[in-house]
């Protein structure tokens, strides 16, 4: 499907779809978050995940829901930008921790797996089960790790071997109505850029590679067309 795009107020003709930066945030249900009623009173029930909530939160691990239980999950979901946030121990939050927990191992050293190939010169590296990206020459880490908010379940950012193919620094997307800033397309209508949404907000991109302003900013002046970049992993959730 071919869709419009503008660039500097004039409307222009670009290749397949180009997705979004956010996307209408789902109901609890589909979500996994709880029903409406837990969603309205968060102490009334526990979470799938409540024991390993708690754990992650440093609450007393009892498996039972509390008052103080739900407003420290409560903070946590509103600090990401989980939506609801009704302090329900569901697996949206769950996998939230556990992308968290993954990022933080990798800060250091975000290809100690090899995952990346080393032998393409400057790439971008986006794995998918971490939600990071990178940029490196060879082995050397140029810019990153940065935590970034890739493809919903159903519109998945694509994983392999890609390359960087066109660029606008002030794109905007006419099929969904948004602004797509610092735009690095790497795959038909996929691209890196620039969101004002937290990285963990749910459900995901619409198959973008979601990235901070400061962020996508680096990427826009470290990357040009014909640079690599490679997708590999999985999504919690997808």
């Amino acid at each position: 499907m071919r869709i419009w795009g503008k660039t500097r107020g004039v409307r222009v003709r670009r290749g397949t779809a180009l997705s979004v930066a956010g996307l209408l945030a789902a109901p609890a249900l589909v979500l996994g978050t709880g029903t409406a009623a837990q969603a309205a009173s968060c102490t009334a029930a526990k979470g799938p995940y409540q024991k390993q909530v708690e754990k992650y939160l440093k609450r007393p691990v009892d498996g039972r829901q509390s008052t103080a239980d739900c407003k420290a999950i409560r903070a946590f979901q509103k600090t990401r930008g989980i939506t609801p946030a009704a302090g329900y121990a569901g697996p949206v939050t769950w996998n939230t921790m556990k992308t968290i927990t993954a990022q933080k191992a990798g800060e250091k050293n975000p290809n100690k797996a090899k995952k990346c190939p080393t032998n393409k010169g400057r790439i971008a590296c986006v794995d998918l089960t971490r939600q990071l990206s990178w940029i490196q020459d060879g082995k050397k880490l140029k810019f990153g790790p940065v935590p970034v908010r890739t493809g919903r379940d159903g519109a998945e950012t694509r994983t392999g071997a890609k390359k960087i193919y066109w660029r606008n620094i002030d794109h905007w997307s006419t099929l969904y109505d948004v602004p797509m800033p610092y735009a690095q397309f790497f795959d038909g209508g996929q691209a890196f850029h620039s969101v004002t949404k937290s990285m963990y907000n749910n459900p995901g991109s619409a198959g973008c590679v979601n990235m901070r302003p400061a962020d996508a900013k680096a990427y826009w002046k470290l990357l040009k067309n014909g640079d690599d970049v490679y997708v590999y992993g999985r999504k919690l959730g997808t």
